[in-house]
């Protein structure tokens, strides 16, 4: 029986996407020969070794419309000139690539396919993708994106996008049957974390943690204001990188706050976790600027539940319904920087309450795991080889 091939695809640099990994463990514990296709930047991170092969492409252009177009242009031909059976693409970017290549192997002879019978194309959506900060008040970079998407996702056979409000928001809009698989971790029944004298915190001091990509709208400026008010002793940790990592440093230096923020740059998701069991408090205060930002369902929110820290959070619906279910943390009614202070100081002051949170985590760590996800993909490949007889 022919080894089955699987292709995923992304445009990041694979260092710190925790989500296409557990697609990747999850297509080999199947039994497939899996291949993780990024990108390379000058400031990318080595790869720490997996379980599945990975390529990153070196491409031309590193932003804007030449980028995405030198992007599925090489995706395209990687594709079409490499055996596979299954495709996945994660969000619309990788989606053009993606689709037209599943659509032309499937249309070869079938001594022309190299190994394969059908090529099956699954679309996982992460975002909403034409939702994102970054496209807001850019209609014809929107329009673009909307014209591609309207001639490709009501083609699409199997979708699965990260949560119930997302998945809504393209069924309304194209019809498309979708599963949700929302972006869990996988368990943590074990893990050491990091000393605090690596990052310059002493034992007694607290850790207020923001994780995940240093970008437009994260609330980042004012967490790094209310450093200012507050009254407990404390550090703000931004642990990533992302388009405002230098302007943020910048801005810590302008408020006169360097010694209670520390920026640690990009951590291999391999090793977030032992930063992320120092954190007393995680942050996921995002603003309400978009669809994307709305209706998301951060990785950063559900990795401090499997870490046990309590959060604090924007009150968007998806993680909102989670805290309320679980009472984990408290929710945020501003982002004016006092009213930041106020409800950390609020918090950690408390211990009585931060024992409560921590004791509802252990229940929501224990539900809200990928091994309770797994299975909801497992049955998509199955329905999808049936349909090819694989």
């Amino acid at each position: 029986m022919p080894v089955n091939r699987a292709i995923v695809c992304v445009t990041n640099d694979l260092t710190t996407d925790q989500r296409v990994d557990r697609t990747c463990v999850t297509l080999t514990d199947l039994g497939f020969s899996v291949i993780l296709l990024g990108r390379k930047l000058k400031q990318s991170l080595p790869l720490v070794p997996r379980f599945y092969e990975m390529h990153r492409m070196r491409l031309w252009f590193n932003k804007g419309p030449l980028f995405y177009a030198n992007y599925n242009l090489r995706l395209f031909f990687y594709i079409v000139t490499h055996k596979v059976n299954f495709i996945v693409s994660n969000d619309l970017d990788t989606l053009p690539a993606a689709f037209l290549a599943s659509c032309i192997k499937n249309l070869l002879p079938l001594s022309w396919r190299r190994g394969s019978q059908g090529v099956r194309l699954l679309h996982d959506c992460h975002e909403y993708f034409r939702g994102v900060p970054e496209l807001v008040g850019r209609k014809g970079t929107t329009r673009i994106w909307k014209w591609i998407e309207d001639r490709i996702f009501p083609k699409l056979k199997q979708v699965t996008a990260v949560n119930e409000s997302i998945a809504k928001l393209y069924r309304e809009e194209y019809g498309n049957e979708i599963v949700v698989i929302r972006n869990v971790p996988f368990r943590k029944r074990e893990g050491e974390a990091i000393s605090k004298d690596l990052l310059g915190i002493l034992p007694d001091q607290k850790v207020i943690l923001y994780q995940g990509a240093v970008n437009l709208d994260r609330g980042l400026e004012e967490a790094i204001q209310a450093m200012k008010y507050l009254r407990c002793d404390a550090r703000l940790v931004i642990a990533g990188t992302g388009d405002k990592f230098e302007e943020l440093q910048a801005f810590v230096k302008q408020e006169k706050v360097p010694g209670k923020v520390i920026f640690t740059g990009q951590i291999p998701f391999q090793n977030l976790y032992g930063y992320t069991l120092i954190a007393d408090i995680g942050l996921s205060i995002e603003k309400d600027v978009s669809l994307n930002y709305h209706f998301a369902l951060p990785n950063k929110f559900l990795d401090y539940i499997q870490a046990n820290v309590p959060v604090l959070i924007s009150p968007f619906p998806e993680m909102k319904v989670i805290l309320d279910k679980y009472f984990i943390g408290e929710v945020l009614e501003s982002h004016d920087p006092k009213h930041i202070a106020e409800k950390i100081d609020g918090m950690l002051l408390n211990e009585s309450r931060m024992a409560l949170y921590r004791e509802n985590l252990l229940k929501a760590a224990a539900e809200l795991c990928w091994e309770n996800e797994a299975p909801k993909l497992k049955k998509i490949l199955e329905i999808m080889d049936s349909g090819f007889g694989i």
